[in-house]
């Protein structure tokens, strides 16, 4: 029997595998994992579970608050280039970020990680906040009409969506010249796609960032309840263990066991050739050059008046 058991809240990854079917255990915790279809709304209540999977930025934004309810883990469960998510028409003439300067550009949402990483990738193609028009809002028509600015919004700069339309409606009508999705819809997908990756080789540019930057920009991490880990940062510390251990049975499994898809070996291949193994290391330390760059995105971008320290958003004793 082991000594505590944890339930972890977090998406269906492919790499939490392992853990789910007993493959990586631990003899001190039970590690507990609910998948969910979203993240949690509410990160101060997460509805009874120890950890969440938690986005970046809404971490970031509460520690800048003073929030000390949550403790975050420096395991950066959800992580990936965002280069590939500046999407436009399917016919459209467009294919370079720098074409988008005086573009109008629609959001998901001001303030979401992958949107922020999004626009410093834009920014560093010279279409910064000022250089376009933005826009706010779902992406399909099933989709419910909230608030996505959260008062980051400026009347002709950054607004909601004309009459809350569906951006792939405005895509499609040219009211939008490009909109910033974190997942591709399925109108992406088949012989005949209603709109595409804007870069055509989209790898390369991503292996471009790579090269400059040095990181894989980290989207979601885990956060704790701070009173579950009272006296007891070991916890953590073995949480991060077991998850580190399921990727690296996951990744080793899928190599073995390519044919899962088409050309999955060698998507394998060339990741393994252009990115090092530190690539997804978990901890502060391994991760501050990628948080360092997050939290100027965060000042530059005008969520936040002055830039968090990179080196104070962990526990050192967790991280």
């Amino acid at each position: 029997m082991t000594e505590v058991t944890i339930s972890l809240a977090t998406r269906d990854w492919d790499h939490l595998t392992p853990l789910l079917l007993g493959d990586v255990t631990s003899d001190r915790v039970t590690l507990k994992i609910t998948r969910l279809p979203a993240l949690l709304p509410a990160l101060r209540a997460p509805d009874g579970f120890d950890a969440v999977e938690t986005s970046l930025a809404r971490y970031v934004l509460l520690r800048a608050a003073g929030e000390t309810r949550i403790t975050g883990l420096p395991q950066f469960i959800m992580r990936g280039f965002r280069q590939r998510c500046v999407l436009v028409a399917a016919d459209s003439p467009l294919t370079r970020l720098e074409q988008l300067q005086g573009a109008r550009i629609g959001v998901t949402g001001w303030h979401d990680t992958g949107t922020i990483w999004t626009r410093a990738a834009l920014a560093e193609a010279g279409v910064g906040i000022e250089a376009a028009t933005w826009f706010a809002g779902r992406l399909t028509a099933d989709q419910p009409v909230t608030d996505r600015l959260r008062g980051y919004g400026r009347p002709g700069r950054i607004e909601p969506c004309p009459d809350e339309a569906p951006m792939l409606d405005l895509l499609a009508e040219g009211r939008l010249d490009a909109i910033c999705a974190p997942f591709l819809p399925p109108e992406a997908f088949g012989p005949q796609p209603a709109l595409r990756p804007l870069l055509p080789d989209m790898v390369a540019a991503e292996q471009a960032w790579f090269a400059r930057s040095g990181f894989v920009p980290g989207l979601h991490l885990i956060s704790f309840r701070s009173e579950v880990l009272q006296g007891r940062p070991w916890i953590a510390a073995e949480v991060n263990r077991m998850l580190d251990q399921s990727r690296q049975v996951w990744l080793a499994r899928r190599r073995r066991y390519a044919e899962t898809s088409p050309w999955m070996l060698d998507e394998l291949l060339r990741a393994s050739r252009a990115l090092p193994d530190s690539a997804y290391a978990s901890g502060a330390a391994a991760n501050l050059p990628m948080l360092a760059a997050f939290c100027r995105a965060l000042h530059d971008q005008g969520i936040l008046a002055d830039p968090p320290d990179p080196t104070r958003l962990f526990d050192p004793a967790l991280s």
